[in-house]
């Protein structure tokens, strides 16, 4: 068993928040919205491995539902609006925070997954997968 480097968690997380890589920092980490890319341009890194599934959306719902309930019971309480405003002003402001808040979030727990080599981040583990999703034949299952 090898020791391997160690990965600090803090500015590998911070890396991902800023959409960047978490090893580096440079490279991008998506090349749209929400796909990260299978590789950062600046130093190699395998990102393909990074498992986000559903907890950047959990994650985001928790942070916008603590950001606008507590605005809306202030807003409630010392101006008394209509409710046509209520649904005017904090729809589309909880849409707006939720879109802008999703590529961060997840960016964020791809870093914490590579700093702490989950989720085939580790060559030595056994979900590591040494093909990249762009080079696997459709409709075949990952090596096991």
């Amino acid at each position: 068993m090898s020791i391997q480097p160690h990965r600090p968690v803090g500015p590998a997380m911070k890396n991902g928040f800023r959409l960047r890589c978490p090893k580096c920092g440079e490279g991008p980490l998506f090349s749209s919205y929400l796909k990260v890319n299978e590789r950062c341009a600046a130093c190699g890194e395998e990102l393909w491995h990074h498992r986000a599934d559903d907890a950047p959306p959990y994650m985001v719902i928790t942070i916008v539902g603590h950001i606008i309930v507590p605005s809306v019971l202030a807003v409630e309480i010392a101006w008394h609006p209509s409710q046509w405003v209520h649904m005017a002003v904090w729809l589309p402001l909880t849409l707006i925070l939720s879109l802008l808040l999703l590529p961060p979030v997840k960016g964020a727990l791809i870093g914490y997954q590579w700093a702490l080599r989950m989720h085939g981040f580790d060559p030595a583990s056994e979900e590591h997968d040494p093909v990249p999703p762009s080079r696997r034949t459709p409709g075949l299952a990952r090596p096991t």
